[in-house]
């Protein structure tokens, strides 16, 4: 059999159903012979309507009638165009639906309801007034859409778009599509981790967060989760719950039952890491397991945790929890070796490193810079919650002063209130909406009854007797500063006295770093390094963490562990290479299924220890999910990233398959 499929005749027949389709599409610029040359906003030198011409269409250049007409060479439309002045629908969540592109292929009714099993939308008013729509021509939320995209992924004329993506790269529009995966500092695959939730595959589940990070527990605890700030469910009602979802299954699957050991013969080099934080373990795991070298870590501090185990309470990180991650560490042959204090890189290089990795942390507390902050009674906030995780005996009295917004104030206020203190208020000098500290430790803070006095900054601090009198200046929100932030002005004449037992100073903190290290330093105190690489001005010597960026979060200090022990891989003669994968490769289902009310499903709420309770010790605040709890909130997920395999090949072509069954043959 001969069959031809470029004919004279054959393409007659295309040109005329291109032709007819686009009697009901924009189509001017299809034969314009400046087409190529022409911007949205330029002046058509033709005067063509601006609603014939296709280079104001949102999809123009990705358009498959463009390419179309392209392949069989149309040059001339002989049919009149009619625009068919159907309303833009803008007001669904997350997309934007413009009839007038639509040429009725139909390819978004058969996905929503061939493939993805939803059925939200059908072709309505059937005839010359038909169009692709929900029943009733209803919102998208109330249709029944699962807002997973992959109607707009396979619409081919721009008639269907995501809002906010225009323009972007084909990199860029992956990250705007699925936002959870890249804005996570680990790149941790979010929807993935939550799909195997929702399947009951808790093991898989865990097995994808521990291919990014060898602390999966401690990251459900305590990230400060910029997935769920991204999740484009937010836009529908409400986010989903990652990180408690990551907590669950890292309490429900241990992460030593996914952990495969790489067979990495030693490499003979040997590194160093000052600070057992979250920067320095994290190195420490991917360059002894995954690189072969042989690590030491020093920690000046009794045990390992750095700011982990310092910094944040034991009320949101349980010490418990954090012990049973770090064993793992030790357990795989990494040597910690604490109550030791490096004043010399020197040494260490004498002592027989090759290479030492510097996670020093931010560990001293900044001034406030105010007339009587050497008083007795006035404390930094980061030396306040190490002498309470250190087990010192700690006085707060009855009434108790914090400065500042960020989370090292709210653990400040909330401990201080757990030591005994009958009154704990907090200053700020800007507004609620202004606070740096997570909200739901803000949150925390009012139900647990602290006071918050805002637009308030203290300048003077006077002891009278055993009491502290704070003097402050009421403040007024400016320009915006480098922050982005609005930026406080003080108010003249504004000032007003409260006084107080103790004032905890909780306003930043600055990386302690010895002067015998003799390393370029910048602003806050932090160590100058290679931005790609984290190497210092000192051969062999990198950094990373806290002490390189000031106060940042604990998935960023692990993110920057990662990168220093890729670094330093290299630097040793390896290839860097500290990827795992721990969950088998598998095809998602592409069938979603039909779900009354899903867009309206809310948010799956954490269950708390009761106030009464939690101030009176240090108890975890937040309880986690039970198994229930966890399906629903998984199940709740867009699914933003099944759309992207769209149009994947899943094989090698019918050609090649061809070929290898014929070569196998002659074998």
């Amino acid at each position: 059999m001969v069959v031809r499929t470029d004919s004279p005749q054959i393409n007659q027949v295309r040109r005329t159903a291109l032709e007819l389709m686009l009697t009901e599409h924009p189509n001017a610029c299809l034969t314009c012979h400046r087409r190529e040359y022409c911007g949205p906003y330029d002046i058509c030198l033709r005067n063509v309507a601006v609603t014939e011409r296709c280079v104001v269409c949102p999809n123009n250049g990705h358009c498959e009638l463009q390419n179309v007409a392209r392949y069989i060479k149309l040059d001339d439309i002989r049919l009149p165009y009619k625009h068919k002045g159907l309303p833009i629908k803008t007001d669904d969540p997350l997309f934007i639906r413009d009839y007038n592109l639509c040429i009725l292929c139909a390819r978004c009714v058969r996905m929503c309801q061939e493939v993805r099993g939803v059925g939200a939308v059908d072709l309505a008013y059937r005839g010359f007034q038909s169009i692709v729509s929900t029943a009733f021509d209803r919102p998208l939320i109330d249709s029944g859409c699962k807002f997973c995209g992959a109607c707009v992924e396979i619409c081919p004329t721009g008639a269907l778009l995501d809002k906010g993506a225009e323009g972007l790269t084909e990199a860029e529009r992956e990250a705007f599509l699925v936002p959870c995966k890249h804005v996570c500092p680990l790149g941790i695959d979010v929807p993935r981790y939550v799909r195997f939730i929702a399947e009951r595959k808790f093991v898989d589940a865990l097995a994808v967060i521990a291919e990014k990070t060898p602390f999966p527990l401690i990251c459900g605890t305590v990230c400060h989760h910029p997935c769920e700030i991204k999740c484009r469910r937010g836009e529908v009602n409400e986010s989903i719950a990652i990180r408690t979802l990551k907590r669950f299954v890292a309490e429900r699957a241990p992460t030593g039952g996914v952990r495969r050991i790489k067979l990495i013969p030693p490499s003979g080099k040997r590194v160093a890491i000052v600070g057992a934080g979250p920067a320095g373990l994290t190195a420490a795991y991917y360059l002894a397991r995954l690189c072969g070298h042989s690590v030491t870590v020093f920690e000046e501090l009794p045990e390992a945790g750095g700011m982990l185990r310092y910094g944040i309470p034991e009320y949101r990180l349980p010490k418990k929890a954090l012990d049973s991650e770090i064993s793992l560490l030790i357990d795989s042959g990494i040597e910690i070796r604490t109550n030791i204090k490096v004043h010399s890189l020197d040494e260490l290089f004498t002592q027989g490193y090759d290479a030492v990795f510097l996670a020093l942390g931010a560990h001293r507390g900044t001034k406030l810079g105010v007339e009587g902050e050497n008083s007795p009674g006035v404390i930094d906030g980061v030396t306040f919650l190490r002498n309470v995780s250190l087990g010192k005996k700690v006085n707060v009295g009855a009434k108790v002063a914090v400065v500042g917004g960020g989370n090292v104030a709210m653990d400040g206020a909330r401990t201080a209130l757990r030591l005994g203190a009958k009154e704990v208020t907090i200053i700020y000098r800007r507004t609620i909406a202004e606070m740096p500290a997570s909200p739901e430790e803000v949150e925390g803070a009012q139900e647990e009854g602290i006071n918050m006095v805002f637009l308030a900054n203290p300048v003077r601090i006077n002891q009278q007797n055993s009491r502290l009198q704070v003097t402050c200046i009421r403040m007024e929100l400016g320009e915006p500063d480098a922050s982005g932030r609005r930026r406080p002005v003080p108010i003249r004449g504004s000032e007003f006295t409260m006084d107080f037992d103790v004032v905890i100073a909780a306003i930043g903190q600055v990386p302690d770093i010895p002067e015998q290290f003799s390393l370029e330093t910048g602003r806050g105190n932090t160590l100058q390094v290679d931005v790609e690489t984290l190497a210092t001005n000192k051969q062999g010597v990198f950094a990373g963490g806290d002490v390189v960026t000031g106060p940042a979060t604990v998935t960023e200090a692990m993110a920057a562990g990662k990168k220093a022990a890729i670094s330093i891989d290299r630097f040793l003669g390896g290839g860097g290479n500290i990827s795992e994968t721990l969950a088998a490769p598998e095809e998602a289902s592409p069938c979603l299924g039909m779900e009354e009310n899903f867009g309206y499903k809310p948010r799956q709420q954490i269950c708390s220890l009761e106030i009464s309770e939690r101030i009176k010790n240090f108890a975890q605040v937040e309880l986690g999910f039970n198994e229930e709890e966890a399906l629903y909130e998984a199940k709740r997920c867009l699914r933003c990233d099944l759309r992207l395999q769209i149009g994947k090949p899943k094989a090698a072509p019918v050609g090649e398959q061809l070929e290898e069954i014929l070569a196998s043959y002659a074998r």
